[in-house]
């Protein structure tokens, strides 16, 4: 289908990708967590690619989740929980600890500003980085 000989010449992908502004960076991401309404779908030791393409990025993650009902984070995730609804926090989403601890090591910010990153961000993991840097 793609003609003999198989295989793609990465110099030529390079120079593709170069003219058409397509910047590929590999993120040595820890865990990657996807939340949904009903579950959270966790990555750990994914591969994940950063692509910017004409102003617009977008990820890709290689690897198994697992799959957990949301809620289920753990006795750190519970007690987060019910710390956030006494202090009346206003409906903001409920941060893990590790996500705080993550976004604060990626971007050198302190823990203070990695969760305000991540409560404007609504829990986004990368988006908050990306806000911080």
């Amino acid at each position: 289908m793609f003609g003999g000989g198989g295989g793609f010449d990465p110099r030529k992908m390079q120079q593709m990708m170069d003219q058409f502004g397509i910047d590929l960076t590999e993120i040595d991401a820890e865990e990657v967590v996807i939340r949904t309404e009903d579950e959270e779908l966790v990555f750990h030791d994914a591969e994940v690619q950063k692509m910017d393409a004409q102003g617009q990025a977008t990820y890709q993650v290689i690897g198994s989740p697992e799959s957990r009902a949301r809620g289920e984070g753990g006795s750190d995730g519970g007690a987060a929980a019910g710390g956030d609804t006494g202090d009346g926090g206003g409906g903001t989403p409920a941060v893990e600890p590790q996500d705080v601890e993550i976004v604060a090591q990626r971007t050198g910010a302190s823990e203070d500003r990695a969760r305000e990153a991540l409560e404007e961000t609504d829990g986004d993991l990368a988006a908050a980085v990306e806000r911080l840097e």
